[in-house]
């Protein structure tokens, strides 16, 4: 879309007010508000902000930056009843006062590293099932920790929450984002969205908004999202799944897919899933950035433990989708490591050129492992385990220089400084388990 028909809709719709969205370094959705009658001078200049907000928490001093409105992502935010202002939105890219792209900016980095696929004359293709919870809300908005149902897995309801996701999915709609299905996932108010295949860019800003969507509708109704990884101990974790491929860009053919292969995998694919492995502890603390994501990686609960691949092993870290035998264009494979609390634009800016690393270098792709790792004999495991903690995750990350390059000096310093802070408070900090299990003892 052109700014003169970004312009021609606010007129058409009466938009009043159009809400201007970046993310931060920690995944945060960030908001400068504008009224509709200054479109047209953001839309040629751009509008100035602090961009200190980029830092999260760790924000110090304050340093003068702009947001410039990428247009392709402008839509109308839906009407929610009652007396909504009519507004809109438009995802931004941050700059500096030189007119430099921001390296601080999380979205530049994941068009650094499209750009890049491109050069090649890939497109990067993902889709994201995202998993969360819904929690009661108190009076103030706040979650308490209290399922607001419970049925499990793919049941067949016409509860409330049904309806909820099916808000959902026409709210995203307005947005031009596209669903693939929803349904009630294995833990009691817990669910999964599964969001359709969408170009690099796209497809994180399809997840922010899915985020920004769910938190609303929610609220309006008396509940609370929570992309939480791991919120209630002896339940599955929420995990966000991403589907990947690499298509060409003249002829658009997956170039995935080989009908001959045992796995209907082509060569491409193999060395891409291998520079996923290969890099696999080095980008979690990336993909699983909390504290708490580590408690959702643990054995019993599907979730992967080791860097291993395979079709029918739900423990996998990359998972390989059965496609139907005429449709070799849904050829994907899945990294099943991610969480809906990590940053969608560093996510897959990482994912991106750990594949492309394992094509450049043409890496081998380790054999399947299909049997259960977990249940095996330790001696037998040929797959490393990954990162148990985020402690040990920063640590790879500050080991793998593709993961460092792929982030930039200035965010890989800023995201690794954040993350250790965290884990150092954490490790200080003095529990109400620990409370009760060694203090009538000890």
């Amino acid at each position: 879309m052109h700014s003169d028909e970004v312009i021609q809709q606010i007129q058409q719709h009466h938009v009043e007010f159009v809400s201007l969205q970046f993310t931060d370094i920690a995944g945060m959705l960030k908001n400068v508000t504008i009224p509709a009658s200054m479109i047209a001078d953001c839309l040629d200049h751009g509008v100035w902000f602090d961009g200190s907000a980029l830092d999260g928490p760790a924000r110090v001093a304050e340093t003068d930056m702009y947001l410039i409105a990428d247009t392709s992502t402008f839509a109308i935010v839906p009407s929610t009843g009652g007396s909504d202002i009519p507004t809109a939105r438009l995802i931004c890219d941050v700059y500096s006062p030189d007119g430099r792209p921001y390296a601080g900016d999380p979205r530049r980095v994941l068009r650094r590293a499209v750009e890049e696929a491109a050069s090649m004359g890939f497109v990067y293709r993902l889709s994201a099932e995202v998993e969360f919870f819904l929690f009661k809300a108190d009076g103030d908005g706040r979650p308490v920790l209290v399922p607001n149902d419970s049925v499990g897995y793919f049941d067949a309801t016409n509860d409330s929450y049904t309806h909820f996701r099916r808000q959902v999915v026409r709210a995203l709609g307005s947005f031009h984002i596209g669903v693939d299905a929803t349904h009630h996932e294995g833990a009691v108010g817990q669910h999964e969205i599964d969001l359709q295949l969408e170009s690099g860019l796209a497809a994180a800003d399809a997840v922010m908004t899915l985020r920004q969507v769910l938190r609303s509708l929610a609220l309006q109704q008396g509940m609370y999202a929570s992309f939480m990884p791991k919120p209630m101990v002896g339940l599955n974790g929420s995990g966000m799944h991403v589907h990947q491929s690499l298509v060409d860009s003249v002829t658009g053919t997956n170039l995935f897919a080989d009908a001959s292969d045992h796995y209907g995998l082509s060569p491409l694919a193999k060395h891409f899933m291998a520079g996923l492995l290969a890099h696999a502890p080095g980008m979690v603390a990336v993909l699983a950035p909390l504290v708490n994501s580590y408690k959702r990686l643990v054995p019993g609960y599907e979730a992967p433990v080791y860097a291993s691949w395979g079709r029918t092993n739900r423990g996998a870290l990359v998972r390989v989708p059965r496609v139907l035998g005429n449709r070799p264009q849904t050829t994907r494979i899945e990294l099943r490591s991610p969480d809906p609390s990590c940053n969608p634009y560093l996510a897959y800016a990482v994912m991106l050129r750990a594949g492309i690393d394992g094509i450049r270098r043409e890496l081998p792709l380790p054999p399947a492992a299909e049997e259960d790792l977990v249940t095996m004999n330790a001696r037998s495991r040929m797959h490393p385990l990954l990162p148990m903690t985020l402690g040990e995750a920063v640590v790879a990350l500050q080991k793998d220089e593709l993961i460092a390059d792929t982030l930039g000096p200035l965010i890989y310093e800023r995201f690794v400084e954040s993350r250790m802070h965290e884990w150092e408070s954490y490790r200080q900090h003095v529990s109400s388990w620990e409370l009760d299990r060694y203090l009538p003892i000890y």
